[in-house]
């Protein structure tokens, strides 16, 4: 049986906090998307954060691919959690050949790689990232084989990669985040990144927005009041109601298919 690593991008906290509130961790999400194509793999969980890193480590090699899924922390600060998660995500370069890297996981692979991660200049992404665009190198890469030119997906994000590691491949981008999916090589270890969330549902997004909303309103340069965060959660359920589940995730069965996970 082929076996894969997910990686918790969350600290423990942060993560106990989400589950206090009845909304699952992502990583959670993430095995609930591949059962949508898989049951067949051996599917192992880890927090760099709060593990044994070097016997993580001494074990990477036996792992068929790996997914580094969303977090809520911020790249460019200064923190033994986010220095830990960028040494252990160096490791993962030397040991496993496909990486499949999501928000947070994209921008730690980016940041590890030689990259630059900033606040995002342009806005957030709450719950929604719409009017993703497909670049020339996006419309012949794997990563998006089935996918539209153009698409909306669930994201959740305030900041964005400004420099991609070199000889990456820029494949998609959108008005606020002009990097929003790219594909570069380390030794023998192929990166596919993304800045958006295709294996979490929008219903968890309106989820996570309900959470936050308190910490939503305290910025208006995000929501002007609570009925314009109200309303914005009405477009991401419309948005909801005309999505198809299969080409949400379709970056997912696309990463499973090139890591010869599924057929």
């Amino acid at each position: 049986m082929k076996k894969i690593l997910i990686i918790e991008g969350n600290i423990k906290k942060d993560n106990q906090a989400l589950l206090d509130h009845g909304i699952e961790t992502h990583s959670t999400s993430m095995i609930k998307a591949i059962s949508n194509y898989t049951n067949s793999l051996s599917i192992d969980i880890f927090n760099p954060t709060c593990g044994n890193l070097k016997k993580k480590i001494s074990e990477l090699e036996k792992y068929d691919g790996l997914i580094w899924g969303g977090g809520s922390m911020h790249i460019y600060e200064e923190k033994s959690e986010i220095k830990c998660q960028l040494d252990f995500m160096r490791e993962c370069f030397k040991k496993i050949k496909k990486i499949f890297a999501i928000c947070w996981g994209m921008q730690v692979a980016v940041v590890a790689a030689g990259g630059v991660v900033k606040k995002s200049s342009k806005g957030t992404n709450i719950g929604i990232s719409r009017n993703v665009q497909l670049t020339d190198l996006g419309l012949n890469h794997k990563l998006y084989t089935n996918k539209p030119k153009k698409f909306n997906t669930p994201a959740y994000n305030y900041d964005e990669v400004t420099k991609i590691p070199d000889g990456a491949k820029h494949l998609s981008f959108n008005d606020i985040n002009f990097i929003q999916g790219i594909s570069f090589t380390i030794g023998k270890c192929e990166i596919w990144g993304i800045q958006y969330h295709p294996e979490i549902t929008y219903e968890k997004m309106i989820s996570l927005i309900n959470y936050r909303e308190k910490n939503l309103l305290s910025n208006n340069s995000i929501f002007k009041n609570r009925e314009h965060l109200k309303n914005h959660i009405n477009d991401i359920d419309n948005e909801n109601k005309i999505s198809k589940p299969e080409i949400r995730m379709k970056e997912v069965e696309n990463w499973l298919k090139f890591s010869s996970l599924i057929i």
